[in-house]
């Protein structure tokens, strides 16, 4: 059975940090590319950072700068750093995980919140 579990959310005051963890278990992770989507109330879900498996790495212009995706292949986890966080920032926060050769597999968490707030 897949799961991607993400955790790490919580209410963080404006400038401060957070750091996201994906734990993914029935996946052969090493084939994946990772990424990192977030989603506020009423909005559609958008990309916020890609780590595909050969390590390209893309990020939304938003975050450049101030977010930092990484990957563990031998935990199976990626993480997202977020550092001078804004109230901007504040969503729901999706790990996502695609495999886009052969049959193209695209598995997601559950969702984390992140509250960026004074």
């Amino acid at each position: 059975q897949v799961q991607l579990v993400e955790s790490g959310g919580g209410l963080v005051q404006p400038g401060g940090s957070l750091r996201l963890s994906c734990a993914t278990s029935g996946i052969n992770f090493i084939f994946y590319d990772m990424s990192w989507y977030r989603q506020a109330p009423g909005e559609q879900r958008l990309l916020v950072a890609r780590l595909g498996r050969s390590g390209i790495i893309n990020y939304a212009d938003p975050v450049k700068g101030r977010f930092t995706i990484s990957r563990d292949n031998a935990k199976s986890m990626v993480y997202l750093q977020m550092n001078s966080l804004k109230p901007e920032n504040s969503a729901d926060y999706y790990c996502d995980a695609v495999r886009s050769f052969g049959a193209r597999t695209e598995y997601w968490g559950q969702g984390t919140q992140v509250n960026v707030s004074s």
